[in-house]
């Protein structure tokens, strides 16, 4: 393996966290280098179910070790808590947990900001997550955030808790004082975290140099997808950081020549959460089937997500932008009862055909899906793990995807459990 990053291709909820969680097993350690809390990573392992929204998914294997990143902005009651659950379930993180020292946190006033902003934007709202990971991420790059390293000095954390306050006035005077009071208070409360975290705390880029220069194989977790990067996404219906490669040496300290692979993992159709275009969208009983037969619903929200058509545009473009080198295609099994399955090969604007994804919100908001049909294949392929037991035109499915994106198919998962996969 060496040095790989396994991210999103379409708008998240591809499936990243099975992927990741198989080839934690060639991996000595696993990274997530970006977003936050808003992530939600689903891993079936027997009939234990787990949803990871800030730890990495390789913390289920309980030999290796786990990286949160520089990249991300980490919400200490989410982290914590996701500590606990996995210790009910017989998951211990000692000393293999860290977490970046310069990684910034989301405070509980980013929260209440979020909820305020999304309600003064009206119908111009985002539809984001309200974790406060865009308000946290507008800290650090307006440099007010506060890091982990600050918790280690109160005096400092205290200083920029106060300049904070300061700042946001606007933002939380429609408050009313004893809010605004009693949000503050809550914020200072952080501070009690400080021993509890120290153990994890590390300088990122130094810890994985090192790592590297002992020949260790590294796999770095992206969040999202490439979709919702904040200068190649669906601006700006958007996340607030880089879920692209270029985004996991940001992230981590990590240079890019010594990254040696990047696998996308894209879903056999398309979905996406929160407002913003879709071209592929369907709102019949085809994209009701797919929501459904695909339990399509935020694990971090519970949202219902939009359900349409695989986009080789969107597909082509993540391999362009992303320089992905192989391909893994979750939930094939879903299009099981489906026939004809159309795919997107293009688009067409104002009776102009366009190959290339256009990066302007006007033009996609106004392009229509140019189809091809392909037949269905009517028959299970749900946990089949041998590509030879593929129905041949589940198999001539994938082979059209392998040619449109001059990409080979490393897996293909045919259910939410570790074992429903296909190494091809």
């Amino acid at each position: 393996m060496s040095v790989m990053i396994v991210l999103g291709t379409q708008w998240g909820d591809e499936g990243k966290g099975k992927i990741v969680d198989l080839l934690t097993e060639q991996a000595d350690v696993v990274v997530r280098y970006q977003g936050g809390a808003n992530a939600g990573h689903t891993v079936k392992i027997n009939d234990q179910e787990f949803i990871l929204h800030l730890i990495p998914t390789g913390i289920l294997h309980s030999d290796k070790i786990c990286v949160i990143g520089n990249g991300v902005v980490v919400d200490l009651d989410q982290f914590f808590k996701e500590i606990e659950e996995l210790k009910v379930k017989g998951i211990s993180v000692e000393k293999r947990l860290f977490v970046s020292k310069s990684a910034h946190l989301v405070m509980p006033y980013h929260k209440t900001v979020e909820k305020l902003n999304e309600k003064n934007k009206g119908d111009q709202k985002i539809g984001t997550t309200l974790r406060g990971i865009g308000p946290a991420c507008v800290d650090k790059v307006g440099r007010t955030g506060i890091r982990m390293a600050d918790l280690l000095n109160e005096e400092i954390f205290t200083a920029r808790l106060d300049l904070n306050f300061r700042l946001k006035n606007t933002y939380l005077r429609e408050l009313g004082q004893d809010q605004i009071d009693s949000l503050k208070e809550e914020s200072r409360k952080i501070l009690t975290y400080k021993d509890r975290i120290k153990p994890h705390l590390v300088d990122s880029s130094v810890f994985l140099n090192r790592k590297i220069k002992q020949k260790k194989d590294i796999l770095f977790e992206s969040a999202q997808g490439t979709l919702l990067d904040m200068d190649f996404g669906t601006y700006p219906y958007i996340t607030t950081s880089h879920p692209t490669a270029g985004g996991a040496c940001i992230g981590s300290g990590v240079g890019p020549t010594l990254i040696d692979e990047v696998l996308g993992v894209a879903k056999a159709y398309t979905t996406r959460v929160g407002d913003g275009p879709f071209p592929t969208e369907l709102k019949d009983k085809t994209g009701e089937l797919l929501r459904n037969s695909g339990n399509e619903f935020g694990a971090t929200t519970g949202r219902p997500r939009r359900c349409g058509w695989l986009d080789l545009v969107i597909l082509r473009y993540s391999v362009r932008v992303n320089g992905i080198s192989k391909l893994a295609v979750t939930k094939l099994d879903v299009l099981d009862n489906i026939d004809p399955i159309k795919v997107c090969m293009s688009y067409r604007h104002k009776g102009k055909e366009i190959d290339e994804f256009p990066t302007d919100l006007d033009t996609l908001l106004n392009c229509e899906p140019v189809y091809q049909e392909l037949p269905g294949w009517k028959k299970t392929t749900r946990g089949l793990t041998d590509y030879k037991d593929l129905p041949d035109n589940a198999k001539k499915y994938l082979d059209f995807i392998e040619e449109k994106t001059v990409v080979p198919i490393h897996l293909v998962s045919t259910g939410s459990k570790r074992d429903e996969t296909i190494f091809v």
